[in-house]
C-alpha cells in the first residue's frame, strides 16, 4: 500500500501566504486533503491573515504558502515595498488624467500632432491611442526585486564600458555557472518538498538558457562585441583553456545582473499564467536578494582599459593601426 501524503504545514503554524503578488503573515487554522477519499491527494490549508477580518480567511493550496523564515520575511517586505512603489508610480502616470504635452511621455504625441493637418485628427485615432496606452498600463506587471546595491553596480558597469571604454576582465573570477551552482547549493536544503526542488531546478535551467541566448543579442554593450568575438573564436575552436567552454563559463555577475534587469520585459512576452508568473518572480527575486548579499564575492574588482586597436575595431574600422602597447583583453 502506498504511504499517505504528509502535510508540509501544520495546524496553528505561523506562515507567510501569497495573496496576488504580496506575501502576508498568516496562521493555519485547519488542514485537510482535497479529496478525503484519497490519502495521496494534496493538502489545502485554511489560513487567517494577520490583521485582517475573519471574512478574509480562505482555503489555499500548498504552493501559496511559505515557511516563516527570516529569508522569506525579508522577501515579503521587499515585495510589499516594490508593489507600493509600482502602485504610486501607476497613479502618477494615469494616461486619462494627463494633459497633452504635460510631461516627457507626451513628446511623441506632440510630434505627431505637429505633423498632422490641424483639425483632421479623427476621434477613432485618438481613441485607439488611448486604448493602446490603457492596455499597456493594465497589463500584469512582472517586477523582479533589484536591490539598491545591484542597481548601483549596474550603473557603474554601464559607465565603465560605455564612457570609460573598458571591459570586464574575462574569464570572470566567478562564472555564471559557478554563481548559479553556489546559489543552488545554498538554497536546496531550504526546500521542504520535491515540488519546490523541481521548481528550483527548472528556474536555474531557465536562467542558463535565457543567458546563453540573450548574451550577444541583448546583454552586451556595443563596445564589448569585439571582446565577445575573440572569446567566441576561442571556445568554438575548443583549444587551450577554452576547451568545452561557453558563455556560461566565461561571463560572470555583471552580465548576469544585466539579464535580470531585462528579465521583466522578457517574461512579459511569454504566455505564462498569473500563478506561474508570480512563482517565477518570487524565485528570481530570491536570487537577486542572495546575489546582493554576496556581491563582494562575485563582482569584478577591476575593468580592463582597451588599447587603440580594439577601440578602432569597436568603431567599425576593419584595419586599425596596431597599438604600440596593446592591452590583452582575453
Amino acid at each position: 500500500m502506498a504511504p499517505a501524503a504528509l502535510s508540509t504545514y501544520q495546524k496553528d503554524e505561523k506562515v507567510l501566504c501569497f495573496h496576488h503578488e504580496i506575501l502576508y503573515e498568516a496562521k493555519i487554522l485547519d488542514v485537510r486533503q482535497t479529496d478525503p477519499e484519497d490519502k495521496k491527494s494534496p493538502f489545502e490549508y485554511l489560513v487567517h491573515y494577520k490583521g485582517w477580518k475573519n471574512t478574509w480567511d480562505d482555503w489555499v493550496p500548498q504552493d501559496r504558502l511559505r515557511k516563516f523564515t527570516e529569508e522569506n520575511r525579508e522577501l515579503a517586505t521587499t515585495l510589499r515595498r516594490e508593489a507600493e512603489a509600482a502602485f504610486r508610480q501607476k497613479n502618477t502616470k494615469t494616461p486619462l488624467k494627463r494633459k497633452a504635452g504635460s510631461d516627457r511621455g507626451s513628446v511623441r504625441d506632440s510630434e505627431e500632432r505637429q505633423t498632422s493637418v490641424p483639425g483632421r485628427a479623427t476621434k477613432r485615432a485618438r481613441d485607439n491611442e488611448v486604448e493602446k496606452e490603457e492596455h499597456f498600463y493594465t497589463r500584469p506587471s512582472v517586477r523582479i526585486v533589484m536591490p539598491d546595491n545591484l542597481k548601483s553596480l549596474l550603473v557603474d558597469d554601464w559607465e565603465n564600458v560605455t564612457k570609460n571604454q573598458q571591459v570586464v576582465a574575462l574569464p570572470a573570477k566567478a562564472s555564471v555557472n559557478q554563481i548559479l551552482e553556489d546559489f543552488t547549493a545554498e538554497e536546496k536544503p531550504k526546500r521542504t518538498s520535491s515540488a519546490d526542488l523541481d521548481v528550483l531546478e527548472e528556474v536555474i535551467m531557465g536562467i542558463k538558457e535565457y543567458f546563453d541566448k540573450a548574451l550577444d543579442k541583448i546583454l552586451l554593450y556595443r563596445f564589448e562585441r569585439e571582446q565577445y568575438k575573440a572569446l567566441r573564436k576561442n571556445w568554438e575552436s575548443g583549444s587551450g583553456d577554452f576547451a568545452a567552454k561557453g558563455p556560461l563559463d566565461i561571463y560572470g555577475a555583471e552580465h548576469l545582473t544585466r539579464l535580470f534587469a531585462t528579465m521583466p520585459e522578457l517574461i512579459a512576452q511569454t504566455n505564462m499564467d498569473l500563478q506561474s508568473t508570480n512563482r517565477l518572480r518570487e524565485e528570481l527575486s530570491k536570487f537577486t536578494l542572495w546575489l546582493s548579499k554576496n556581491s563582494d564575492k562575485y563582482f569584478a574588482t577591476r575593468y580592463m582599459t582597451a588599447n587603440n586597436e580594439y577601440v578602432e575595431k569597436s568603431r567599425g574600422n576593419p584595419n586599425p593601426a596596431p597599438a604600440t602597447a596593446p592591452t590583452k583583453l582575453v
